[in-house]
């Protein structure tokens, strides 16, 4: 994909009623860690795909093929086409979260089911809110984003996720985006990060100090805007907790994996940037 690519792409997916990617595609195109290809016929474009490499662990995903073009090999094209440069840039473990419709597709392409997502969204009063609302533990704050935060929150994100994301964290953590939870002691225990697509990755070890963090989340959203959370099925304790706060779960999406095993904790994952990232 070129910046020439950027408007025909974007007015594409969003005739198909897949949503406005521009921000996203615009921070592709910026960024290291992703790589974004498109399919070109005569000039049109007619698909999409993007890798996000993360150390050796990398992210396949925006697999988007125009409904005129479907069922001609285009989406499984793609599909081999990023994973050839995720392994071309070292990576030996492959995810992406599938739909319905391309999980057969990556199936094939020798990805199987690893999880399930579960979203969850907040209620839309305050007042349905209210019981369940949470402070950070004694002795801790949630503040904005310091440039002092970053090793510590990379360190709990290798952590959680198994992935070196520490690139996309440097490129995206900024004060008004960011927010961390401090103990008293300054140590990072957890922290929200927004990408300026909506999507917000959001990692803590302990579920005392990820609630809080999801409050305040969902306290600084846009009124009127839903606010959602994604955890992954192992995490039963959270979806219990969030439940009793008052949230709902949405919908499930299965998280599908291809080469080496991982080694990660579920648990410790309240969101994730999008489905090309993780």
């Amino acid at each position: 994909m070129t910046r020439d690519d950027l408007d025909p792409a974007v007015t594409a997916i969003l005739s198909d009623h897949w949503g406005d990617r521009r921000a996203w595609f615009e921070f592709t195109l910026g960024s290291a860690a992703c790589h974004s290809i498109v399919a070109d016929l005569d000039g049109e474009v007619v698909g999409t795909g993007v890798a996000t490499v993360n150390g050796l662990v990398a992210w396949i995903g925006t697999i988007w093929v125009a409904h005129d073009h479907r069922r001609h090999g285009i989406g499984a094209a793609l599909t081999d086409a990023v994973t050839d440069i995720a392994f071309a840039e070292g990576a030996e473990t492959l995810l992406l979260v599938a739909t319905d419709r391309g999980r057969p597709l990556y199936e094939r392409s020798g990805f199987e089911v690893q999880t399930w997502y579960r979203t969850f969204e907040a209620p839309e009063s305050d007042e349905a809110y209210a019981e369940g609302r949470l402070a950070p533990p004694s002795g801790a704050t949630i503040r904005p984003f310091r440039p002092e935060d970053i090793e510590p929150m990379a360190a709990l994100d290798r952590v959680a996720t198994g992935e070196d994301r520490r690139r996309i964290l440097d490129e995206l953590a900024s004060p008004t985006g960011t927010r961390v939870l401090e103990t008293g002691d300054g140590d990072i225990r957890g922290f929200v990060v927004r990408g300026p697509w909506g999507g917000g990755a959001t990692v803590a070890p302990m579920l005392d100090d990820a609630l809080p963090i999801v409050d305040a989340r969902r306290r600084a959203g846009t009124s009127g805007k839903r606010v959602r959370c994604g955890i992954v099925l192992e995490n039963e304790a959270g979806a219990d907790a969030l439940e009793r706060a008052g949230w709902t779960e949405a919908w499930r999406a299965p998280r599908l994996i291809r080469g080496a095993p991982l080694t990660w904790h579920p648990d410790h994952l309240w969101g994730q940037f999008n489905h090309a990232m993780g």
